[in-house]
C-alpha cells in the first residue's frame, strides 16, 4: 500500500463515519508516513490502532477500519491486541 493510498483510505473511512476532512487535521494524530513504513514492513497479523477526533482507526496490511469511540467501548478489542 502506498502511503498516498494509505491516506486516501483512511480519509474515506473517517469521511464514511461522518467525520468531514475539514474537521481534524490527519497529520496531527498520526504520521502516515512512519505508519505505511510499520505496515508494509511487518507479517500480516499487525495491527495498529490510533484515535482521530471520536473514533478508534484500526489499520492492517489489507484495510483499514474506523469506529466510534462509543463503539469501542461496547466492543472491547481482542485481549492479544496491543495499543500504543
Amino acid at each position: 500500500m502506498s502511503e498516498r493510498q494509505l491516506l486516501l483510505e483512511i480519509v474515506d473511512a473517517l469521511e464514511k463515519q461522518g467525520l468531514s476532512q475539514g474537521e481534524y487535521q490527519l497529520h496531527q494524530w498520526v504520521d502516515v508516513e512512519a505508519l505505511e513504513q510499520l505496515v508494509d514492513s511487518a507479517n500480516a497479523d499487525l495491527k495498529v490502532r490510533f484515535a482521530v477526533a471520536e473514533f478508534q482507526v484500526l489499520v492492517t496490511q489489507s484495510e483499514v477500519q474506523v469506529v466510534s469511540s462509543s463503539e469501542e467501548e461496547s466492543n472491547p478489542r481482542d485481549q492479544d491486541e496491543e495499543s500504543y
